[in-house]
C-alpha cells in the first residue's frame, strides 16, 4: 500500500476515534502545550469542564490514553528517568485537529458503537 494511502487511513481512523471519545478540543490543546496525567485530568473534570464532555475517572481516562497512544495521537512524556504517566500530543494528533477549527464534532450513536467494537474487539 502506498505511503499516502497509509497516512490517510491513519488520519481517518484517528479522526473517527477523536469524535467518539469524551475529550473536548480543550483537552487536546492542553496536552499540546503541557503534559497531563490521567489523575490530573480526573481531578479537572466536571459537567462544565472545558476538557471533557462529563466526569471521567482516572482509570477510564487512562484507558482512553492507551487507545490514543496506539493510534499515534498521544505519546507518553519522557523525563530524565524514562517514560512517565503523563501524555503529550503527537504530530499526527496536531494534523488530525487541523480538520476542525473549533470543537470536535461528536460522532453519532452508530459510529460510537462501531468504534467501541473495533477498539475492544479488533478481530470481529
Amino acid at each position: 500500500m502506498p505511503q499516502a494511502d497509509t497516512e490517510s487511513l491513519s488520519l481517518a481512523r484517528a479522526a473517527l476515534s477523536l469524535r467518539c471519545l469524551p475529550f473536548r478540543r480543550g483537552f487536546y490543546e492542553a496536552v499540546e502545550s503541557q503534559a497531563l496525567s490521567s489523575e490530573e485530568l480526573a481531578q479537572k473534570t466536571d459537567p462544565a469542564s472545558p476538557l471533557t464532555f462529563g466526569p471521567l475517572s482516572s482509570d477510564r481516562a487512562e484507558d482512553h490514553f492507551l487507545w490514543l497512544i496506539r493510534l499515534g495521537v498521544l505519546r507518553r512524556e519522557v523525563d530524565g528517568q524514562g517514560l512517565t504517566e503523563r501524555v503529550r500530543l503527537t504530530p499526527l494528533g496536531r494534523q488530525v485537529l487541523r480538520r476542525w477549527p473549533s470543537e470536535i464534532p461528536r460522532a453519532g450513536r452508530r459510529q460510537r458503537i462501531v468504534e467501541a467494537l473495533r477498539r475492544h474487539r479488533p478481530r470481529l
